[in-house]
């Protein structure tokens, strides 16, 4: 009958109950756990992108650089109906004019945000240049290119400085 007693006993130490935790307590564990979240208003995309005081726009992958215009400079020129690219081979200057975009509004210019030569321009404008206003960081990039000087990339902006920069234009 002693060995029955001192069985329940352990028995019952292993198995006690344990009340659950009280709102208070999962509070204060809550509380001690901290979780950090941030919110952006750009997308991922336009996070890795350099950017001219011209609003055009560049993301580097490896020696390449893919050229497109931004969402200010796009809005600013309304609806695209034409884009005029260099031909693939041509070889462009920093800041030297290399096209332009024609909207209903206005014409614009286009310029090279680096040294470099074009390897691929983007067919799809020729067919629908309205690519350039539905998708400017995606499906209407201009260009792609040769980066000839990785240096020429520290000249320009990111995007938190590009935004600095429109808004001082506003």
């Amino acid at each position: 009958m002693a060995m029955r007693v001192l069985a329940r006993r352990c028995v019952s130490a292993n198995f006690t109950h344990k009340p659950r935790p009280r709102v208070s307590q999962l509070a204060r564990i809550s509380a001690t756990l901290q979780f950090t979240r941030t919110l952006s208003t750009t997308s991922r995309w336009a996070t890795a992108l350099k950017f001219t005081d011209k609003h055009e726009w560049v993301q580097v992958d490896g020696q390449i650089g893919t050229i497109g215009i931004s969402n200010f400079a796009q809005e600013a020129l309304g609806d695209v109906v034409y884009c005029g690219l260099p031909e693939v081979g041509q070889k462009l200057e920093q800041t030297e004019e290399f096209g332009a975009l024609e909207s209903v509004k206005a014409a614009s210019e286009l310029y090279s945000p680096l040294t470099g030569e074009v390897t691929e321009i983007n067919t799809d404008l020729a067919d629908n240049p309205s690519l350039v206003n539905k998708s400017c960081y995606k499906e209407g990039w201009l260009i792609k290119m040769t980066i000839e000087n990785p240096a020429e990339l520290d000249g320009l902006m990111d995007d938190a400085a590009y935004e600095k920069f429109v808004k001082s234009l506003e």
